[in-house]
């Protein structure tokens, strides 16, 4: 595996585990422990599936991993802008999650876009 593929794996390993210790530390209501359980899930997801688009067996099984990871960063987005409005999560964290957020984003559709032009080569 590419070194940039490896630094990409453990960023959103960070990431997912960053996500998980700031829903453990979420009140116990009812809004919060259900928005927390579906952030786990899709910011996790997005880690599990660049791994699996990292060992694809074919380009367009990458590019549609991708497409998951991108389509699972995004609803992490929306959880975490829900938390925040919530007033769950107080500005630094969300701030500095969302930007990370927006990061992982930026990154993995740009890649989806490379991939597509490159197989059409």
């Amino acid at each position: 595996m590419n070194p940039k593929a490896i630094e990409l794996q453990g960023r959103l390993l960070k990431y997912s585990l960053t996500v998980a210790r700031l829903c453990d530390a979420l009140p116990a209501n009812l809004s919060a422990r259900r928005i927390a359980g579906q952030l786990i899930d899709s910011s996790s997801s997005s880690y599990a599936n660049y791994r699996c688009a990292c060992r694809g067996r074919s380009r367009a099984e990458f590019i549609a991993k991708l497409g998951i990871v991108v389509e699972e960063l995004d609803e992490s987005e929306g959880w975490l802008i829900m938390l925040q409005q919530l007033g769950h999560i107080k500005e630094p964290i969300s701030a500095q999650l969302l930007c990370e957020t927006n990061e992982l984003l930026s990154i993995f559709s740009r890649s989806i876009l490379t991939a597509k032009t490159a197989s059409r080569r």
